[in-house]
């Protein structure tokens, strides 16, 4: 059994030491690699891969929104994110899924102590905040915040997804001032702030409590600014790289046919090849 991850560029892609790491632990007959799709030949190149027997791809920037037009059939999740990180080979046909949802939720769940929260502030408004919504609506989370620097972002986003929750569009600045005035059980960084080259998040956070959750998407680095200030205020923490490996649950079952869990050899695997450790 065959299966990829394309992308362009894609060495900086940790799938393939991830779905490594299982083939190995589950003894199962399978290879995986990384593949640079110009995206002028993704369509011609992904379906050669369909022809020449692989069980599917992973699927990075900048092709999830082109990985998603080219299916023959997406299934509900890619298509209220409006993209796919996973295609799925069967008899022929091509399957746009996404996981990125799912993966946040498995990474997050576990610090919420088994309830869901009834309102969260979403920071950021770009791919990632769109499977983050998804994620937090299917969850029965009720009330949302979003907020992004560019305001009518926000709003056009707030605007397609506002479904079963409300979304409330925010001012960057004025989340910042609501984080340090209002307690909120469930912040989230979508956003590249605080990334590795970018500029951080530097709120105090002055009004959360141990009862808050703050979870930065972002996992290099691990501890970012906005969860090193969130620790400060006794915030339960997630970083963001369980989201990477969580999201690569599904994907795998789909091309191998194996169950695999997330454990501490795969997450220090990961971060050795990072060198985040």
């Amino acid at each position: 059994m065959k299966a990829a991850v394309v992308g362009h560029p894609i060495a900086h892609s940790q799938s393939p030491t991830i779905h490594g790491h299982w083939l190995e632990s589950t003894g199962i007959a399978g290879t995986y690699e990384a593949l640079d799709l110009h995206p002028d030949a993704f369509a011609d190149e992904i379906r050669a891969l369909v022809e020449r027997g692989f069980q599917g791809v992973n699927v990075t920037v900048p092709h999830k929104e082109a990985a998603l037009a080219l299916a023959d059939t997406t299934d509900e999740t890619a298509r209220r994110i409006g993209a796919s990180n996973t295609l799925v080979f069967t008899q022929g046909k091509i399957q746009a899924r996404n996981t990125d949802a799912y993966g946040f939720w498995e990474n997050l769940a576990p610090s919420l102590t088994g309830q869901t929260p009834k309102r969260a502030l979403v920071l950021g408004a770009g791919g990632a905040a769109r499977a983050v919504l998804v994620a937090l609506q299917d969850a029965g989370v009720q009330d949302i915040v979003l907020a992004n620097r560019t305001l009518s972002r926000a709003q056009a986003l707030a605007d397609e997804l506002a479904v079963s929750a409300r979304i409330e569009p925010l001012s960057w600045d004025d989340a910042e001032s609501l984080m340090d005035q209002q307690m909120l059980p469930l912040i989230i960084n979508t956003s590249s702030r605080g990334m590795k080259g970018e500029n951080p998040i530097t709120c105090t956070l002055a009004a959360q409590t141990s009862q808050t959750v703050v979870n930065d998407i972002v996992y290099n680095p691990l501890q970012t600014a906005l969860l090193q200030s969130a620790e400060v205020r006794g915030c339960r923490t997630v970083d963001g790289l369980g989201m990477l490996l969580h999201q690569a649950r599904p994907a795998f079952q789909a091309f191998f046919g194996g169950r695999v869990v997330v454990d501490a050899g795969l997450r220090h695997k990961v971060e050795r090849r990072m060198g985040l450790v």
